[in-house]
């Protein structure tokens, strides 16, 4: 009884915060002169593209960073919307719980990955992170807090629907309520080596129709192509107890590099924080354009500082001040393009997919996870994907030299492939450049709903939409 009540008195401040916050935003949002744009005034992105810089103040949400309450009975978290899925796994870990899909970098937030999309080696079972959500509440262009919820007949399921991928252009998320699901102490993992596209898409195939390998069950997929004839799958399974000859598990935060160690050994094991976050330690390898993989370097490196969202900041510094531009143009070196993108094909047209990438960009390594919906039933309009297929994403971060005449602004390269996915009727992320006609845009991106549910929460377009987002960049 003392328990319970307890626990009712803890939610009970947990929602009065929630509703201080809720009016603080309220006041801010009412005074935004009328018909004026409506943003949110962020100081960090996960973001790969460059916005136009704008006048109007923005909506101030920093105080949406916060788990509000654990449920273990029910697992489920009650999360406000700008809350990184870093701070969001230190709450619910004690708990036994994580959330059923994790993107890999760790100030990457719930509202974020639910509006624009996250991935992880968990998706090949749970899909994406917005599968898991139960409920939302919603600010929308209106000014109104809309609240949503995953039940076949919600008033205002269309919103539910339409809200992932829609990148803020419908509203934002203030409050989630998401599914949780159970951790052990360790992941155990396997690193197995596939010498074609072809074998190592057909593994895909199996492993994730079974959800086994070799007859043993497998929790986590995800893989690394370092080149045409050498990549791997890693099959990451659940244990309490470390796995015989390891005394403890091992540790990618310091000198030892994640992503080499998947060449050197066949087998490893990892807790389950630092497996959640074995990428973010060197932004996959991106830190490697920043020197931080060099012995001597790393050493001098803060430990701490160790993470993708300090890397960011020196890209961030970069593109302001366009040092790597000047570099290349007083050593007479050739422009270069930036790639970064995350895109998804069905596992059938992998091999094509990365015969294609391998000829024509030549980006190395690369990073595959399969992905199929959760549910096998519900279409996401505004990212429809066949529910019976599974998919693979592909990440590719990196830049391309162009020939010396060349301009990055075109977006030669980032077109070509833009292409290429369409014609293997895959789709790509858009956190980064598009490139897209309108058109086209709309035929891949269902843009005859989104203008209907953009009419019915937004209608006096105050917030910007999705289109002139993702690829006019306002």
């Amino acid at each position: 009884m003392e328990s319970s009540k307890l626990t009712h008195m803890v939610q009970a401040s947990a929602d009065a915060r929630y509703q201080q916050l809720v009016q603080r935003l309220q006041r801010q949002y009412a005074a935004i002169p009328a018909g004026s744009p409506v943003r949110l005034a962020k100081k960090t992105s996960n973001l790969f593209r460059t916005r136009t810089e704008v006048a109007t103040p923005g909506l101030d949400v920093a105080a949406f960073d916060g788990v509000l309450g654990v449920d273990p009975t029910n697992r489920t978290a009650d999360v406000l919307g700008m809350t990184t899925y870093e701070h969001l796994v230190d709450a619910t870990l004690p708990h036994g719980l994580m959330p059923l899909v994790v993107p890999q970098l760790k100030t990457i937030t719930l509202g974020g990955a639910v509006t624009g999309l996250g991935i992880e080696s968990s998706s090949f079972r749970e899909g994406l992170p917005h599968e898991s959500v139960l409920e939302m509440d919603i600010l929308t262009g209106d000014g109104t807090i809309v609240t949503v919820t995953s039940a076949p007949d919600d008033p205002n399921r269309d919103l539910y629907l339409s809200f992932p991928n829609s990148y803020g252009s419908l509203g934002y998320a203030l409050r989630l309520k998401i599914q949780l699901a159970p951790v052990q102490d360790y992941v155990a993992i396997e690193h197995v080596r596939f010498d074609s596209a072809k074998e190592l898409a057909l593994a895909i195939s199996e492993i994730t129709e079974s959800q086994s390998h070799n007859g043993s069950h497998v929790d986590f997929l995800d893989g690394t192509v370092f080149s045409a004839d050498e990549q791997y799958l890693t099959l990451g399974r659940w244990t309490n107890t470390l796995p015989a000859g390891y005394s403890r598990p091992s540790d990618y935060t310091g000198m030892d590099i994640y992503y080499e160690s998947i060449r050197k050994r066949s087998a490893d094991v990892l807790s389950v924080r630092d497996y959640i976050w074995r990428w973010d330690t060197d932004w996959f390898w991106c830190s490697r354009a920043f020197g931080a993989q060099k012995p001597l370097i790393r050493r001098m490196w803060p430990k701490s500082k160790l993470r993708s969202d300090v890397y960011w900041k020196i890209i961030a510094a970069d593109r302001k001040y366009k040092f790597s531009d000047r570099q290349l143009k007083l050593f007479g070196k050739p422009p270069k393009e930036e790639i970064v993108q995350d895109i998804e094909v069905p596992v059938d047209r992998l091999a094509e997919f990365l015969d294609f990438f391998h000829a024509e960009i030549g980006i190395s390594p690369v990073w595959v996870c399969p992905l199929r919906s959760r549910d096998g039933t519900t279409k996401w309009p505004l990212y429809e994907m066949d529910t019976t297929v599974t998919y693979v994403n592909v990440g590719f971060w990196s830049t391309v030299a162009l020939e010396k005449s060349g301009n990055p602004a075109d977006g030669v390269l980032n077109r070509l492939i833009e292409a290429e996915v369409t014609k293997l009727d895959g789709h790509k992320s858009l956190y980064s450049s598009a490139f897209y006609e309108k058109d086209e845009f709309d035929r891949l991106y269902g843009g005859e709903h989104y203008r209907t549910v953009k009419a019915k929460y937004d209608r006096d377009g105050r917030l910007t939409d999705l289109y002139a987002k993702v690829v006019q960049r306002r």
